[in-house]
């Protein structure tokens, strides 16, 4: 199952597949902890001083018990390849909940002042909701920024801050793309769409030939994807400065010209807008209801456990462009690791949130045991990695597919420091224009109104588009 995590859906299922990682250029986790000037003064949590190799040494063969709070599967065998590379240091692993609960837990042990772990798994889209409480250790004194090149551009832009405050470290990512069915497609007549009014023209051109049969499904309850698109779209429904100024712009000409294109297309009836993730869904994908599903780099191994009788049929394409001259893409999905701040070992808890991601065994391991989507330059340009031609894709290089889409999602997208609520106001609001095949576009105007009402209520200074 994907991940359910903030009324956001993300991340793969474990299904099988081969990847060998190299290690040519990456670079050392010694070099990286070091980078940062070779000042053996010291450092604290939250202090912002370089913190020395003396420091890194001595706090690495000091016998310590550090708390990571993870809803991965089967993270004690990464865990295992950190301790066996530091004896000293024990690594307590525990599922707190899955995205919304664990994220409920950790503010309440960080309102009481303690029970928090040390390191904590989040993702791209709620480290905001933490960086606005302070929650986060600032990585950079422990040698983070070395290891900016390391990672798809884009994802060191979700874990950094305004001020280059690095407050976590990329793990996994999910950049949009579309799958489809090949059979449909040919039986009639339907090219690959290279743009969203070539997608729109055949789903009308599909639903009528069969009125069974829909182009795609935009679930009504799935936030997430709809983020995602706006991400593709060149959108920037919010953009912050400092801790409280925000810039509301979920009504925007870029917004509107979303919500016009899908709140269209449902109120013509040419597309499903049916919540994901249900029975009902899994069955209409096994039985050829849906042509396409806009997913993310985790859905091809997904949809090849859920959708078994469809094997062979389906093949992965980019997602169609507005402007098929500048390949654009969103991201649906993803993690991270963070450090709370209030950790009492800081360097133990900074040298774990970078091991774990970028020690080429570990790195290989996520993909390989948990199936996630690599973060890695190195694995997304793994030779073994981006060749795999999986037969339940015809033979297709799905993997390359979407590693080079990842290459094409932009750098600038930001989330709101109150994700929550602006999932939930999406829900009642434009999705549930979508649910009922109503005006799309006006529901945004209430999405706008309603969240921003919502940030000034809270202390926020908000523009709106």
């Amino acid at each position: 199952m994907p991940q359910n995590t903030s009324t956001f859906m993300s991340g793969p299922s474990p299904m099988s597949r081969r990847l060998f990682l190299t290690t040519t250029g990456a670079l050392s986790l010694g070099a990286a902890l070091t980078a940062c000037g070779g000042n053996d003064s010291g450092g604290s949590a939250g202090s912002g001083k370089p913190v020395g190799q003396a420091d890194i040494d001595k706090a690495m063969k000091t016998p310590t018990e550090l708390t990571f709070w993870t809803w991965v599967p089967n993270m004690d065998k990464e865990v295992a390849l950190f301790e066996k590379r530091y004896p000293a240091i024990k690594v307590k692993v525990v599922n707190a909940g899955q995205g919304t609960p664990q994220y409920t837990k950790l503010r309440t042990a960080l309102k009481a002042g303690s029970g928090a772990p040390d390191m904590v798994q989040i993702e791209y889209q709620a480290i905001p909701t933490f960086t606005i409480t302070d929650s986060l250790l600032d990585l950079r004194p422990y040698g983070a920024a070395a290891l900016k090149s390391t990672f798809v551009d884009w994802t060191w832009s979700q874990v950094s801050g305004n001020d280059g405050e690095i407050w976590a470290i990329p793990q996994d990512t999910g950049p949009m793309g579309m799958l489809y069915r090949q059979d449909i497609f040919d039986q009639h007549g339907i090219e690959v769409p290279g743009t969203w009014d070539e997608f729109a023209a055949a789903a009308r051109k599909l639903h009528k030939a069969d009125p069974d049969v829909y182009l795609t499904n935009l679930a009504a309850n799935q936030v997430a994807a709809w983020h995602g698109l706006l991400w593709q779209a060149g959108a920037k429904p919010y953009v912050t400065s400092g801790k409280g100024d925000i810039t509301i712009s979920v009504d925007d000409s870029v917004s509107q010209k979303l919500g016009a294109y899908w709140g269209g297309l449902a109120k013509e009836g040419v597309i499903g807008v049916e919540p994901d993730f249900t029975d009902s869904w899994y069955a209409a994908l096994n039985k050829g209801k849906y042509a396409t599903w806009i997913t993310a780099a985790w859905g091809p191994v997904f949809l090849s456990g859920s959708a078994k009788a469809t094997a062979g049929k389906w093949r992965a394409a980019p997602l169609p462009q507005w402007d098929a001259a500048k390949p654009s893409s969103g991201n649906w999905g993803g993690s991270t690791t963070a450090v709370i701040r209030s950790t009492k070992n800081p360097v133990a808890a900074a040298v774990f949130a970078q091991f774990l991601n970028t020690d080429p065994a570990s790195a290989r391991m996520f993909a390989t045991e948990q199936f996630f989507f690599p973060a890695t330059k190195s694995l997304l340009t793994d030779a073994e990695f981006v060749s795999d031609a999986p037969s339940f894709y015809g033979g297709q290089k799905v993997n390359q597919v979407f590693a080079d889409i990842g290459s094409t999602v932009n750098s600038s997208f930001q989330w709101p420091p109150f994700l929550d609520q602006a999932a939930t106001d999406w829900t009642e609001t434009v999705g549930k224009s979508l649910a009922d095949r109503t005006d799309t576009v006006r529901a945004l105007g209430t999405w706008q109104s309603r969240l921003t009402s919502y940030a000034k209520n809270q202390g926020f200074t908000v523009k709106g588009s």
